[in-house]
């Protein structure tokens, strides 16, 4: 069970999140009765390179991620997500 918070939304965007929330679910897609089903990996692996998240530390500017074994091309573009220090 959750524990309700402060609702710290602005009045706009609760407007907002409470007309999405009451818009109908879309309907189902059309398909021919002859395709065929593929896996989500399969769909994303035709997308090219998909993010990958690794736990990583920065030191002097530079990524660096704690498993040796991850190899990142070089000039990768990463997004950083800081914690908390603790």
């Amino acid at each position: 069970m959750t524990i309700a918070g402060v609702d710290s939304r602005s009045p706009e965007r609760r407007t907002r999140d409470e007309q999405i929330a009451a818009e109908p679910p879309m309907a189902p897609l059309e398909l021919p009765p002859d395709a065929t089903p593929s896996s989500v990996e399969v769909h994303q692996g035709r997308l090219g390179p998909h993010p990958l998240a690794v736990a990583g530390i920065v030191e002097n500017g530079l990524v660096r991620p704690l498993d040796p074994a991850v190899k990142l091309p070089e000039h990768s573009r990463v997004i950083i997500v800081a914690s908390e220090a603790t």
